[in-house]
């Protein structure tokens, strides 16, 4: 018979491996994964081929690629072709800066080829991860559908929402929010970043702490949505929680 010395022996070990199959399947890629597609990979075949494979879009003039990610079936990102680390980088404050989040926008038309037939706008959204709620270390705003509850309790408020930034009472998804209707020529001419930064106090010096999110009104305006971090409520400021990578919204109804 197994001696109780050996059970626990083999227990140890069997805990061991359990611990480490964990840990490789929740282990992060490299935090410059996302900078190397684009550096390595896209630019250079772009430049050299005329093709921006593994990207869908290499756009010079604007400084931006367009990449499938490898989550969801419609989920495209927007990244910079500049090494450009995230949401807290000072040169997306400057004026001459790209506006990404209208680039990202306009890269929707990704997922409608994808999907093959028109897509609801107010079915899409955009959102970038705070400093503290991402895995790499390259800007990259998601591109995908917006979550079903989300989409439904924004309809619920949407008379509510004003041209300044407010709290949007209940938050979403147990977290704080803080939103905003803008319209398409404000995203144009002042950009998301700067929105943010000039219109919630504080900001501008702590843009690292907030996530940020877009998705379309009814009307033809935007609605921005932030949410900064806040460890006592166990937030990150991930706004990328606010997306259904499975597109809910667009599978038919039983």
């Amino acid at each position: 018979m197994m001696t109780l010395r050996r059970r626990l022996l083999l227990l140890l070990i069997l805990l061991a491996l359990v611990i480490l199959a964990l840990y490789l399947w929740l282990k992060p890629a490299h935090p410059d994964a996302l900078w190397r597609i684009v550096s390595q990979q896209c630019l250079p075949n772009q430049q050299q081929h005329n093709n921006p494979a593994p990207c869908a879009q290499v756009d010079p003039q604007h400084g931006a690629v367009v990449f499938k990610d490898r989550n969801g079936p419609l989920q495209y990102l927007l990244m910079p072709t500049a090494k450009i680390t995230g949401i807290e980088s000072p040169e997306l404050l400057t004026p001459t800066a790209p506006n990404f989040f209208l680039l990202a926008w306009q890269a929707r038309r990704f997922m409608t080829e994808k999907y093959g037939k028109p897509i609801d706008d107010a079915a899409i959204s955009l959102a970038i991860n705070s400093e503290y709620g991402r895995t790499q270390n390259q800007l990259h705003i998601h591109i995908s559908c917006l979550a079903p509850t989300v989409k439904s309790r924004l309809a619920q408020a949407e008379q509510t929402f004003t041209p300044r930034w407010q709290p949007l009472p209940g938050g979403l998804l147990q977290h704080d929010y803080l939103v905003r209707r803008v319209t398409p020529g404000e995203l144009a001419q002042q950009g998301a970043f700067r929105l943010l930064a000039s219109g919630v106090a504080g900001a501008s010096q702590q843009m690292g702490r907030y996530g940020l999110a877009m998705t379309a009104l009814p009307n033809g305006d935007f609605l921005l949505l932030a949410t900064e971090r806040n460890l006592l409520r166990l937030n990150l400021a991930s706004a990328e929680e606010l997306q259904d990578h499975d597109c809910t919204l667009l599978q038919p109804r039983p």
